[in-house]
C-alpha cells in the first residue's frame, strides 16, 4: 500500500493537473489530498483544494463547495483549510437532493482555480458513489471538470461501476488504490457531530441579524407565501456576479411577521438562494425540507 501511494504522489507531482478523488465514506480521500498538497507546497507547485463534500466539509461550511488556495499556507492542516477563499452554494447536505447545483458549483470553482494559475488542483468529492444517483453525480461531475487523473480508493468493489465510467467516458488517467484499513468508519452520530461543529464554527466568527425582504429569493416566493415556513432554513448569498459571499440562517419573527437573516457576512449580497436544510446558529440540525415541501407542491 505504502509503495503504491508513494508512486502515485510522485506521479501527480511530476505532472500536476486536476486530480479527481473518488471513494466511498471514510476511505482516506481527504487525508490523501492534504498530504499531496503539502508535498506540492514544498515543491513550489501552485496548488488549490476544491472541497465538494457538502456534508463533511473541510473547506467552508456544510451545504457549500469550497475553494482554498494552498500554496502560501505553510504547514497544511484541516484547521488552516476551514475558511474558504471562494464558495459555491449547493443548499443541501445530501448530493441526491441537489445534483445540478453541486455539479455546476464544483465546475465553477475548478474554473476559478484554473484561472488563478494553479498547476495542481485537488478535487475532493463526497462518499456518495452507489446506485443510479451516485453514478450520475460522479459521471456529470467528471464530465463538467474534465480531470487529468482520477484516483479511486477501492474498498470491496464499491467503485467498480464508477471507475468503469471514468475509464470509458473520460480521457483521464485512472489510478486505483486500496483504501487503507486505518480509516475506521465513523458512526452516523460522529458524522452529525462533525457537521454541526463545522456549522457552529462558521457562525461563531460573529453574526449580524438583518431584515430580509420576501422579494430577494431564488426561487421566487409566490404571493401570500407563509414566511414562517422559512424559519431555520439555510440560505446561500449571491453577489449578483455568480459568487457566493457566504451562507446564513433565516429566522421568522411571529410577533412582527418578518424574516431576519443571521450570518457573519454583512456586505456584497444582492440575493438569497433557498436551501433544503434547517439548522440553528449553533449548527444543530432542525431537519431537512425539500423545495417542493416549502412551496406546497407535493
Amino acid at each position: 500500500m505504502e509503495s503504491d501511494v508513494e508512486k502515485v504522489y510522485q506521479r501527480l507531482l511530476e505532472s500536476p493537473g486536476l486530480v479527481f478523488l473518488l471513494g466511498g465514506l471514510d476511505t482516506g480521500k481527504t487525508t490523501f489530498a492534504l498530504e499531496l498538497l503539502r508535498r506540492a507546497g514544498r515543491a513550489g507547485i501552485r496548488s488549490a483544494l476544491v472541497d465538494a463534500d457538502i456534508e463533511q466539509s473541510t473547506v467552508g461550511p456544510p451545504t457549500t463547495v469550497g475553494l482554498k488556495f494552498t500554496t502560501a499556507l505553510g504547514e497544511l492542516s484541516r484547521e488552516t483549510l476551514v475558511e474558504a477563499d471562494l464558495l459555491a452554494f449547493v443548499g443541501s447536505l445530501h448530493p441526491r437532493e441537489h445534483l445540478l447545483p453541486l455539479v455546476t458549483g464544483t465546475a465553477k470553482l475548478v474554473r476559478k482555480a484554473r484561472e488563478a494559475g494553479c498547476e495542481l488542483i485537488v478535487l475532493d468529492t463526497t462518499g456518495f458513489v452507489a446506485g443510479i444517483y451516485g453514478q450520475t453525480l460522479k459521471f456529470f461531475k467528471m464530465d463538467a471538470v474534465r480531470p487529468d487523473v482520477v484516483v479511486a480508493f477501492e474498498r470491496g468493489g464499491e467503485l467498480e461501476a464508477v471507475v468503469s465510467m471514468a475509464q470509458r467516458f473520460t480521457p483521464a488517467e485512472v489510478v486505483e488504490l486500496q483504501a487503507a484499513d486505518q480509516f475506521a468508519s465513523r458512526s452516523a452520530e460522529e458524522r452529525v457531530a462533525f457537521r454541526e461543529q463545522q456549522f457552529g464554527a462558521y457562525f461563531a466568527t460573529g453574526t449580524s441579524r438583518w431584515r430580509v425582504k420576501p422579494t430577494v429569493f431564488m426561487p421566487t416566493l409566490p404571493p401570500e407565501f407563509d414566511l414562517s415556513r422559512l424559519d431555520g432554513l439555510v440560505v446561500g448569498m449571491d453577489d449578483g456576479q455568480g459568487g457566493c459571499p457566504g451562507i446564513g440562517v433565516l429566522e421568522y419573527e411571529p410577533s412582527e411577521g418578518i424574516l431576519r437573516m443571521v450570518s457573519p457576512i454583512t456586505e456584497g449580497v444582492r440575493g438569497l438562494r433557498l436551501g433544503s436544510s434547517r439548522i440553528d446558529t449553533e449548527g444543530r440540525s432542525k431537519g431537512p425540507v425539500t423545495l417542493r415541501q416549502l412551496f406546497g407542491t407535493e
